[in-house]
């Protein structure tokens, strides 16, 4: 089937994931980061005390992602994905009215689990669990809501701030949600997979069989790709996370910094698209150890930068690890561990996400503290992603010996 008449008749399913991972946004790094100046300036924080509160409450999200996320295993969509939004929008509002700083860490939680976590992870869980052979294509397509949401909310942010203010703004954001939740519930009114937990619905993985959490996790390949699991989360959201701070030091305005995003975003894009028939077409081994590649040159390069124009190509090689990843992992999870449990083992990859998330702005935030600017920190990152990239391909080569040695 082309890719019009598989939108097309996939249509009502790939919209309601687009859906899912546009609201997602409201609680990503590179949507709060927006307001990290204001809410330092109103609660008398530091890189390093904004970074742990951040950590915190990450953290907390991380912990509860592990059973959170297993709920797809055993819940429609639909219900799933309105009760996330009505507890992001509920965090959203949180944000708005919060008084003193003891309320951030429990902001910060609400605003990961439900945006970062859940709404991600459902919109993901749904197109791995949905589709087969166009796997990579369904997660592609429902992925675009990641790249709509980074290329038009910060800069519509930054500039609604001005009017009404960090507060006003993210009760708009609230406003936005809460609008999405009819739609999407109207969208899956009928399933793609009505049975979403019948066995004879879903696709088998490694040896023909449906591997559960705790196979996995006593599975080898698994530790080998728990760096590239951590990395671009943790540092991806450091990024974000002091995007002030990387403006201030390389004496850009913000604004400046921020116009960047629909770069990152159409690198995504393209990459993304790019990668959902390359996964469909030669399976997700062969991109796994490649994919951490452009992130590793495109941080290398933006700690050199002095100039828009290069920070402009490296964020671009940022985006295109991005896109890629956004369709790689779910299509992998399903293809080598099989989709009967995808809920509960996508949820412990994303909680390892989420983990990775909470470490990265904590501490790059106090190695800032310390005197060590973030673009400094960029080289070590870099060098950090080669070395998962090999770590992966060596635990992917060594599990497809076994397999055919016991073939």
């Amino acid at each position: 089937m082309d890719t019009l008449s598989f939108i097309r008749n996939n249509f009502r399913w790939l919209l309601a994931g687009m859906l899912l991972t546009f609201s997602s946004s409201f609680g990503q790094t590179f949507f709060i980061s927006v307001f990290a100046g204001e809410i330092q300036a109103a609660f008398g924080l530091s890189h390093g005390a904004w970074g742990g509160i951040y950590m915190v409450g990450t953290l907390a999200s991380a912990a509860v992602m592990i059973w959170a996320g297993s709920l797809t295993d055993y819940f429609r969509v639909r219900q799933i994905g309105a009760l996330t939004l009505a507890l992001l929008a509920v965090a959203c509002l949180a944000v708005a009215v919060a008084p003193s700083v003891w309320m951030l860490p429990f902001v910060v939680f609400l605003l990961r689990i439900s945006g970062q976590g859940m709404a991600s992870h459902t919109a993901s869980v749904s197109m791995a669990r949905w589709f087969v052979a166009a796997r990579g294509r369904a997660l592609a397509i429902a992925a675009f809501g990641y790249s709509i949401g980074e290329a038009t909310l910060p800069i519509v942010f930054v500039v609604l701030m001005g009017f009404i203010g960090w507060r006003g703004s993210w009760g708009i954001a609230a406003v936005i949600v809460l609008a999405i939740i009819p739609i999407l519930i109207m969208l899956l009114k009928s399933e793609r997979t009505p049975q979403s937990t019948a066995s004879e619905n879903h696709a088998s993985g490694m040896a023909d069989r449906h591997w559960t959490r705790s196979e996995v996790l006593r599975h080898k390949l698994f530790w080998f790709l728990l760096p590239t699991l951590l990395g671009p989360s943790a540092f991806g959201t450091a990024f974000f996370f002091h995007q002030v701070h990387l403006a201030d030091i390389k004496g850009w305005e913000h604004l400046d910094l921020v116009s960047l995003f629909p770069v990152y975003t159409g690198a995504a894009v393209i990459s993304m698209a790019l990668s959902g028939f390359a996964i469909d077409r030669f399976g997700s081994a062969r991109l796994m150890p490649l994919f951490m590649i452009p992130v590793a040159c495109g941080f290398a390069l933006f700690a050199i930068a002095d100039s828009i124009l290069l920070a402009a190509i490296a964020v671009a090689g940022y985006g295109i690890t991005t896109g890629i990843n956004a369709t790689l992992s779910s299509a992998f999870w399903a293809e080598f561990y099989g989709t009967r449990f995808i809920g509960s083992i996508k949820a412990m990859a994303t909680a390892v996400m989420v983990l990775g998330s909470a470490i990265g702005p904590g501490l790059t935030g106090y190695l800032i503290d310390f005197g060590i600017d973030f673009d400094q920190q960029l080289l070590w990152i870099s060098l950090y992603y080669l070395t998962a990239a090999v770590l992966a391909g060596i635990g992917i080569r060594s599990t497809r010996r076994m397999a055919i040695a016991d073939a």
